[in-house]
């Protein structure tokens, strides 16, 4: 039966910094070094994916603030239409007819 050895998030990290340094594939340097190819991939993708700066978000210097309430108010019976654009092709459509 095989045995599973449980490693911390630093010693994934250590494990992690000797394959880069190895330069072999990760596949041969799990196989050498008696690591789980899938643990090891697993433990990879979250590391990194911890190192990454969380995203700044920049208010747009044109953004403004819409008050719905005086739009139905000022004109019953006409709608209205607003288009926000979120971003990377992201937009959220209100509408009232």
């Amino acid at each position: 039966m095989k045995q599973y050895t449980r490693r911390t998030p630093q010693q994934w990290q250590v494990i992690i910094d000797q394959w880069h340094d190895s330069g072999l594939s990760a596949s041969r340097f799990c196989e050498e070094m008696a690591v789980g190819y899938a643990s090891f991939c697993n433990w990879r993708k979250r590391l990194a994916a911890e190192r990454l700066p969380a995203p700044q978000y920049k208010r747009p210097e044109d953004a403004t603030f819409i008050d719905l309430g005086t739009l139905s108010a000022s004109s019953p019976g006409s709608g209205w239409s607003i288009v926000l654009s979120l971003g990377e092709g992201i937009e959220l459509r209100l509408s009232r007819p």
